[in-house]
């Protein structure tokens, strides 16, 4: 196999929604009380919902940006790349990219909907996520039937609801949800409460995919307001542990092994030395602790129900056999700072082109249809999807690359030499958001 053989499926990528995707999916009241993308005073794209004001879904969204013009920026949808929130676009982003299909997390409700926990109204929140949900899988993954994988987000504060709307999204053909790693921080019981367990029966029942993304519960922890932000930054990833941890013990994976749950922007090389912790961890342990865990190992579970995503990591692919080569796929994270956009295959091939090419179709995409239940190949032949063939397209279409500059606000006054710290970026959010929910977002940017 050569580079441009490869067929790319990233499992991790986002959308700044436009600000008119409810007007198609919701008429009247309900239209006029969906949230609303507005400019404040200093020109930045704001969303207003029920008394909320939510920073700018484009924050963070910095592709295509020069490197030195990196941060918290841009915050408003004109200083974007198209293919940030334009579908049309993103498909053009996609091929010159080489991505054969994506999974995108929202933005305007965050990556689980985490936002609609703390507005007033939740019935008429229910009613928006809904709305959500079907212009994500009608419209955005819609447009090109086989180049998305849908992703719903749900109403988890009510069960009845979240059932409803699990039941709803699968006959409208998604077999993904979205949900935070940790409710509690949403004021909802513990993923080990009896709370959810419709909900595990549900998934279960549906055949559909969990999938925990990092920022969407957990804090990533930082030593203090005064740590650089690169500190923050090289943890985030690992941040995912702690869900996997808590995850690994829930009763469901051993009453449902079918269950799939994939840790969204997490990464791969920690995943040894924590399924090997586990391990020596219950073995010392379990004759006291009640453990869940007499015959069968931690690490067994973990490789049984647990999908890994990466978007750059020589180490963990270097050591799948401690992995799984069953578990493991990749992932893009366009338009975050993340992303190798338009660099993809010269980054992954390095990385990848020492295992065999049966290792390199499942990491690449076969592991990914399998875990999703989706299958690009019903709607494309294989050569129509390969690197190689998706950028001869976007050649032809003259897709152009090249950096686009718009530098806005900066985290520091101009001649301001010293590091970035996690209290500037903090401060930024502030002015726009109350000081909890700028943490939050922070974290998911």
């Amino acid at each position: 196999m050569e580079m441009n053989d490869m067929v790319i499926i990233s499992v991790d990528d986002h959308i700044s929604e436009p600000p008119d995707m409810f007007k198609n999916h919701l008429s009247g009241q309900a239209l006029e009380t969906a949230p609303k993308m507005l400019k404040d005073e200093n020109g930045k794209d704001v969303w207003h919902y029920q008394g909320q004001t939510f920073a700018s879904v484009a924050l963070n969204a910095v592709v295509g940006r020069p490197f030195e013009e990196y941060g918290m920026e841009p915050t408003s949808l004109d200083q974007l790349r198209e293919g940030v929130y334009d579908v049309h676009e993103r498909i053009k982003d996609m091929d010159v990219n080489g991505i054969a299909a994506s999974l995108n997390f929202g933005s305007v409700f965050d990556f689980a909907g985490g936002r609609l926990h703390r507005v007033p109204d939740k019935k008429l929140a229910a009613t928006h996520i809904s709305a959500y949900n079907d212009w994500h899988i009608d419209e955005w993954c819609g447009a090109y039937p086989g180049r998305f994988i849908p992703c719903a987000i749900l109403p988890t504060w009510d069960m009845d609801a979240t059932i409803a709307e699990l039941k709803r999204v699968t006959e409208k053909g998604c077999h993904t949800v979205s949900i935070s790693e940790n409710p509690t921080c949403q004021g909802l019981p513990s993923i080990h409460n009896e709370y959810w367990d419709p909900f595990y029966k549900a998934i279960n029942e549906l055949d559909m995919t969990i999938c925990l993304h990092i920022g969407g519960g957990n804090p990533a922890p930082h030593a203090s307001m005064e740590t650089p932000i690169e500190a923050w930054i090289s943890t985030m990833p690992m941040s995912i542990a702690y869900a996997a941890s808590d995850w690994l013990q829930l009763e469901a994976l051993h009453k449902y092994p079918d269950m799939r749950i994939a840790l969204s922007e997490g990464s791969i090389g920690w995943v040894p030395y924590f399924t090997e912790r586990a391990d020596f961890s219950n073995s010392r342990h379990k004759y006291w602790t009640n453990s869940r865990f007499q015959n069968l190992k931690p690490s067994e579970m973990f490789r049984r129900h647990f999908l890994n995503c990466f978007i750059d990591d020589a180490f963990g692919l270097q050591n799948i056999q401690f992995i799984g080569e069953d578990n493991i796929a990749y992932e893009c994270d366009y338009p975050h700072s993340d992303t190798l956009w338009p660099e993809v295959p010269e980054r992954l091939w390095p990385t990848i082109n020492h295992l065999t090419d049966e290792q390199i179709d499942k990491i690449t995409h076969g592991n990914a249809m399998r875990w999703f239940r989706f299958d690009p190949f019903k709607h494309y032949k294989r050569e129509e999807l390969t690197v190689g063939a998706l950028r001869e397209k976007a050649k032809a279409a003259g897709v152009d690359t090249s950096p686009k500059s718009s530098l806005g606000e900066r985290p520091l006054a101009e001649g301001d030499v010293r590091p970035v710290t996690s209290g500037d970026i903090m401060k930024m959010f502030m002015r726009h958001e109350d000081a909890d929910t700028a943490s939050r977002e922070t974290q998911e940017a």
